[in-house]
């Protein structure tokens, strides 16, 4: 009995390295295409079940279950201006911006003194 192993021939290897040329040249031109924004990794200002808040009077900020109410001193950002990602718009605006203790949005006055 005699054993028979079948090896690939010329053409076929080089059908696969075809293959796998065209392959890789594709994914560059993606990637040159997109600019890697494709790749691009946001943090989130706060993990999945809780949410934002700031201080009043202030700029700092801190992440609250969404099962609690905002802990004394804190309070939510005003809708449509809740920063989700970090370095986001609203996370940017509200580095220079508070709300003061009647609810108002106020230039922090401690900004200037950050730069």
């Amino acid at each position: 009995m005699s054993r028979r192993i079948s090896r690939p021939t010329a053409a076929s290897r080089r059908r696969s390295l075809s293959a796998v040329t065209a392959a890789l040249v594709g994914g560059a031109a993606l990637v040159a295409l997109t600019g890697c924004s494709a790749l691009e990794f946001k943090e989130d200002i706060c993990s999945g079940g809780e949410y934002p808040v700031m201080t009043v009077n202030g700029t700092g900020s801190a992440c609250v279950s969404d099962d609690d109410k905002p802990p004394s001193g804190y309070v939510r950002y005003p809708e449509g201006k809740v920063p989700k990602h970090v370095d986001d718009k609203w996370d940017v605006y509200w580095r220079t911006h508070t709300l003061d203790e009647n609810g108002k949005i106020i230039d922090d006055p401690d900004a200037d003194e950050a730069d």
